[in-house]
């Protein structure tokens, strides 16, 4: 399994998403758009996963020259119709929207901390998903979500956000919550985002440094986990079913 990060910034690392595809010893490769890295093409990964960021995608290359959301949405696109499985964290997720001519909105309320989501019926129904159970508290870090196709289905959903995890198709999801967070990362979001934190205080859904550093991220790593599994299983069985497919034509 050849996995492919689309790293924004240095503080919005892949945490937890990191950990599982070591840990199953899968191969990693990453765009460091931060430090001028290209974005890679479709036939060289499986599974795309497009981590969040302080931009929008309505940022132009002229506020931040690092950050092309058209060419990201490009290559979104491009994976989706080459039948690989597409993960977007946050403006990862709002790119995948995008790409599939969903545009993002902004969100109810500004999130920024460790609240529950609650998981729909139609959620509930989705076996990648059973490890959730009727809903679990995850990392939240944004102000925008992503747009709904006509086919996009909402597996869960927040008090501040209506649009927490969607599913556009069995191998694309778009996740506003951040279940990829870790100690570590959150250090890092934290020193990049005094100033936010300490501006946004008074607000119902944003925490403060100390909360967000006494929080436990391992039981939603876990249940990262339990999607992911599923989510590379069910992309395999799609793989190997085009190759029996073309097998059989072929003969």
């Amino acid at each position: 399994m050849k996995i492919h990060f689309i790293i924004h910034e240095a503080f919005e690392a892949p945490g937890a998403f990191e950990i599982w595809a070591h840990k199953n010893n899968y191969q990693t490769s990453y765009s460091r758009l931060y430090q001028g890295e290209s974005l890679p093409q479709p036939d060289k990964l499986d599974l795309l996963i497009i981590l969040g960021g302080p931009q929008s995608p309505a940022t132009t290359i002229e506020e931040c020259p690092h950050f092309n959301a058209k060419a990201e949405s490009r290559l979104i696109a491009d994976c989706i119709a080459a039948g690989k499985a597409v993960i977007g964290v946050c403006l990862g997720s709002q790119l995948i929207g995008e790409a599939l001519d969903a545009p993002y909105t902004h969100s109810p309320a500004t999130e920024i901390g460790k609240f529950p989501i609650t998981i729909t019926p139609e959620g509930k129904k989705n076996l990648k998903f059973t490890a959730f159970g009727d809903g679990l508290e995850v990392g939240h870090w944004h102000n925008d979500m992503p747009g709904l196709t006509a086919e996009a289905t909402i597996i869960a959903y927040s008090e501040g956000c209506p649009r927490q995890i969607i599913e556009y198709t069995p191998l694309v999801y778009g996740f506003q919550c951040h279940m990829e967070f870790t100690a570590e990362v959150i250090e890092l979001l934290i020193a990049a985002s005094e100033a936010e934190l300490k501006a946004m205080s008074d607000r119902p859904f944003v925490q403060s440094p100390d909360i967000l550093r006494q929080n436990n991220y391992d039981d939603m790593n876990r249940k990262l986990f339990s999607f992911l599994d599923k989510l590379t299983e069910a992309y395999q069985e799609q793989v190997d079913f085009n190759h029996s497919r073309k097998t059989k034509q072929s003969k």
